[in-house]
């Protein structure tokens, strides 16, 4: 009969630093299915549900709720490969050491740092919004106050355990899922009983679905442009795979994340979109304001903008705060492999690896001077960029899978206890999609220009890998490969 693990054990030896580099410590395994769920929903849901929504309707018209479909369930086949590697190799780190050990080390280089550099942006434009937000309740008060208020209270709470954070986050997202209920029930009760909508200059029903130009009013190529959108809304999900070192049963938690995770958040896009749209006609969406202050005056609540905006207080600060997690615990990984200083591996006797928290405040800090100097039309751009760095590293994830189910068939490896469905189509299916998403960056002129910088900063990792790694960051990451034996091993065992 197997023990239960004890504190010292939770962690696999994947976590551990390298002999002699001074730095060696264990993550503390202190998030549970709860803290997990949440979390994912939490990245996954922000500002581009709340807001980037209406650009996403603007150019699809009500054939972006197909768009959220096909988007969705592409990024759901993401989250059951790295759920499958995540099992079978549940280290902090995660996808970046996944990349490291099936693609090679340069791989790994690459897909760590440019998700650090996806949260940096994206964290740093988080933090601008917050400041706005707040700016809506107290115009006197300057924003740099704002932002430097939240960098410090964020950072220290993540700097307390990994408990804390995975409690702090769980209220957070949980606020942002019950406003998206009551929009999408209060909605649909507008619908149902016929109710005229406040400021609606038509009736409520699903007929505004076809009635305003079809439901392909902006053609096929309309559709093909808001995947740009839809899928920087998607981003922030796969945080979920970098929680499984520090999970507290990570066998049990994970799969049940990855089955559920994705599938709510893709009910709460498509619902909440349906009844907007069915409200309102897709062409007046957004015109007035964020599309869910539309929902909210609609039911004929007067402060509407006020808990619209308490609402996504919230959410900024639920992403900030999932920010500052991811590429902290990234670096961690990237730290062991010797791709980052291994400052970055200390960890403090709460089991927090304190040092990437450290810079993480530092590079938010970088928010307050730009906050002051560049204008905020320059955010559209980040939001495009966040959108490349984010589908090139689902593209890594679903190579890395690729790679490992070839390794286990070749070597006939135990399999998979959460293997990933429909392998290998949907695998295939999925990466020509992503290909898919990457052409569409390129082929509008608004989000050409993250192609530019996506390319120019593959190509500077590249040269940093090349000038600076050395030793054991030019190997492959060793993992400990923790499936069970199989059944008959297990029962001879125990008699």
């Amino acid at each position: 009969m197997q023990q239960a693990p004890s504190a010292a054990q939770d962690a696999s030896p994947a976590e551990t630093l390298r002999p002699g580099s001074g730095v060696a410590h264990v993550l503390n395994r202190g998030l549970n299915v709860r803290h997990i769920r949440f979390m994912a929903l939490g990245s996954a849901i922000g500002t581009g549900l709340f807001y980037g929504s209406a650009s996403a309707i603007q150019k699809a018209g009500p054939a972006v709720l197909l768009a959220y479909i096909i988007g969705g369930a592409a990024v759901f086949m993401v989250m059951r490969a790295l759920g499958e590697m995540a099992v079978r190799h549940p280290v902090s780190g995660s996808f970046g050491q996944y990349a490291s050990r099936y693609l090679g080390p340069l791989a790994g280089f690459v897909t760590g740092w440019t998700y650090v550099f996806e949260m940096a942006i994206v964290a740093i434009a988080d933090v601008t919004a917050f400041s706005i937000y707040m700016g809506f309740w107290f115009p006197q008060v300057d924003r740099w106050i704002w932002i430097l208020a939240i960098i410090c209270f964020l950072a220290a709470l993540n700097l307390l355990s990994v408990k804390v954070f995975g409690e702090l986050e769980f209220w957070f997202s949980l606020i942002k899922v019950v406003a998206i209920i009551a929009m999408i029930v209060g909605g649909a009760a507008i619908i149902a009983f016929g109710f005229q909508a406040a400021g609606s200059t038509v009736a409520p029903g699903l007929g505004n679905l076809v009635e305003h130009g079809g439901l392909f009013p902006n053609g096929f190529e309309g559709l093909l442009a808001s995947f740009a959108v839809v899928m920087f809304a998607f981003g922030g999900i796969e945080t979920l795979g970098i929680t499984a070192g520090e999970a507290a049963d990570p066998k049990k938690v994970i799969p049940k994340a990855v089955n559920t995770v994705p599938v709510r958040v893709l009910l709460f896009y498509v619902l909440t979109l349906g009844v907007l749209m069915s409200l309102f006609p897709w062409n007046e969406i957004g015109s007035n304001g964020s599309p869910f202050v539309q929902i909210f005056s609609g039911l004929g609540i007067p402060a509407a903008p006020h808990i619209l905006n308490a609402v996504v207080i919230t959410a900024a600060l639920s992403a900030i705060n999932s920010d500052i997690f991811g590429a902290g615990r990234i670096l961690f990984g990237l730290s062991g492999q010797g791709h980052a200083p291994a400052v970055f591996g200390k960890v403090s006797r709460h089991g927090v690896p304190w040092m990437t928290v450290v810079m993480m405040a530092g590079i938010l800090l970088v928010g307050v001077v730009l906050n002051a100097v560049i204008p905020e039309d320059v955010f559209i751009l980040i939001a495009s960029i966040a959108t490349f760095a984010t589908v090139w590293v689902w593209v890594m994830i679903l190579a890395s899978h690729v790679a490992m189910k070839r390794e286990i068939a070749r070597k006939a490896l135990p399999a998979s206890e959460f293997p990933s469905p429909w392998w290998p189509a949907a695998s295939v299916l999925t990466i020509a999609f992503m290909a898919l998403v990457i052409a569409v960056l390129g082929a509008f002129e608004d989000t050409r220009v993250a192609l530019y910088v996506g390319a120019a900063w593959l190509g500077l990792l590249v040269l940093a890998y090349r000038l600076w790694v050395r030793g054991n960051g030019r190997r492959r990451a060793e993992l400990v490969d923790e499936t069970s034996p199989l059944p008959v091993v297990a029962s001879a065992r125990r008699s």
